[in-house]
Parts: structure tokens; sequence; C-alpha cells
């Protein structure tokens, strides 16, 4: 399937795309160095969170996509030199408003669960701006 939103995201950061189907993604990420938080290599929760992001919003794969809100946990810590395998999937659809659930793993343990909450805009959020 084509991909068809957040083309300019750099996938050093938020992952590479793996699969994206209808209503599903599946994005790999290698921490690097470059994400510690501190030198024991924790990796910031942020890049764990902007991976769970763009998959979800790869599930949903329309130009117009948009996060607005979401409900997360960080089950375990991720270090530099892990592999993250985000998985997203739609749990519901109403109109344009989209529910997306995405569980981020680490050789098969989930480190991250997030509840997405996406809306398909009728224009880009910054046409006019």
């Amino acid at each position: 399937m084509d991909i068809n939103t957040h083309e300019s995201i750099d996938s050093s950061l938020m992952g590479e795309p793996v699969a994206v189907a209808e209503g599903s993604s599946e994005v790999r990420l290698a921490c690097t160095p470059n994400m510690a938080a501190d030198a024991s290599g924790l990796v910031h929760g942020g890049f764990i969170f902007g991976m769970a992001d763009y998959a979800a919003m790869l599930a949903v794969n329309h130009p117009n996509v948009v996060l607005a809100g979401a409900e997360s946990r960080f089950l375990k810590p991720s270090r530099v030199g892990d592999i993250l395998i985000a998985k997203a999937d739609e749990q519901e659809r109403e109109g344009r408003k989209h529910i997306v659930q995405v569980d981020v793993s680490c050789n098969g343990e989930v480190v991250f669960k997030g509840t997405f909450t996406c809306f398909v805009t009728k224009e880009h959020v910054l046409a006019g701006a």
C-alpha cells in the first residue's frame, strides 16, 4: 500500500515503515546514541511516543490525518541498541475520527502501549496559515 501521509518524516528518528495496510501499520526503529537521555543509554520516551504516533498516522494513512489526543503507558525502559517494533491497529472509526491502538515491543516484550485519537481534517491543518 502506498504511504499517503507524513511523507517527510525522518525515519532515523521516527522509524521505518515495514508494512502499511488499510487500518494497520508496522514501523521499525533502531535506537541510536543520539536518542539517549543519559550516560546509561536510556532512550528518551519522546522517541518511542513519536514512533507510536507515526505508526498510528500510517494506520489511518490519509494526507490530512492529525493527532487529537493519546493515552499512553511506558511499560519497560528502552536502551541504545534496541530495535523497536510498533504495531498499529485501528480499533474504531466514526466519521473523521479514528481510534488506533499501538503496541511497541522489543525482542517480543511490549515496552509501550498507546491509544491514539486521530482525526482526518477537511483540509491540511496549515492550509491558509
